[in-house]
């Protein structure tokens, strides 16, 4: 398949800020156009859109635990760009909630949110995608964000972690029904990086544990992340389909 290392159509789902950011600032800077979805925050939708090199990206806003609306973002994307080579699933909702601290309303209905966001909008949105490329005929890449806590445990954010590890098997079985077609399906797995979201986590009393998970002593950039997914998604890589990429730093090592 004659899929381009650079001038790709890529859609890249929850890309307001954090490691999305990076990602579709990996791609525009790679000479890709990238269409950059958010969910809820404009501004800092706007303010990724601004920061991206090169011309030709679009901005789409649409609630993706709706499949009418991951529907309409890859509609919107592929008319926009002139179809879809690329699908990053980065978007995911992570909310606290430990068994033992959390009323059952609240933990069903955060459980209902996690599996919505993090696994029905990544199989929705992976549909859509391998069926737009699949009649392009060009081949092309989807790249899913998974977590190391798919297989470390995630105590204080279960739902977080089962749905990651869904994803990462997900990613797997479509690996495999979608190789005649051309279409390289792989996963990462982050340890924990830095983001807005955690800032003041690591400025805080638990900082020093977090940067001690690793033996560099230290976590990941955001743009570390995106340099793996940027390779995931390249040409050279279609050997790595149905991979899971374990980007920990050494924090938590599979056997």
């Amino acid at each position: 398949m004659n899929l381009p290392a650079s001038g790709r159509r890529v859609l890249v789902s929850g890309a307001s800020r954090g490691l999305g950011r990076a990602v579709a600032q990996a791609f525009a800077a790679n000479g890709d156009r990238v269409a950059v979805h958010f969910g809820s925050r404009a501004d800092e939708a706007r303010a990724t859109l601004g920061s991206l090199e090169g011309a030709g990206h679009v901005l789409i806003g649409r609630d993706l635990s709706d499949p009418v609306g991951a529907a309409a973002v890859v509609d919107s994307a592929a008319e926009a760009l002139g179809g879809v080579d690329v699908l990053v699933n980065n978007a995911a909702v992570n909310v606290r909630h430990p068994l033992a601290e959390t009323p059952y309303e609240e933990w069903v209905a955060v459980w209902q949110r996690h599996v919505a966001v993090n696994l029905l909008a990544t199989a929705n949105l992976s549909h859509l995608a391998a069926r737009r490329m699949i009649d392009q005929g060009g081949g092309g890449r989807i790249v899913n964000i998974g977590s190391r806590g798919a297989f470390r445990g995630e105590p204080d954010h279960p739902a977080y972690g089962a749905t990651k590890a869904a994803v990462h098997a997900l990613g797997q079985s479509l690996a495999v029904s979608l190789a005649p077609h051309g279409i390289g399906v792989a996963s990462v797995a982050p340890g924990f990086f830095a983001t807005e979201r955690v800032a003041s986590r690591l400025t805080g009393p638990d900082g020093p544990a977090i940067l001690a998970q690793s033996p560099f002593h230290r976590i990941a950039t955001a743009s570390e992340i995106a340099a793996a997914v940027l390779w995931l998604a390249s040409p050279e890589a279609e050997w790595s389909s149905g991979a899971v990429l374990d980007l920990n730093g050494a924090s938590h090592l599979r056997t």
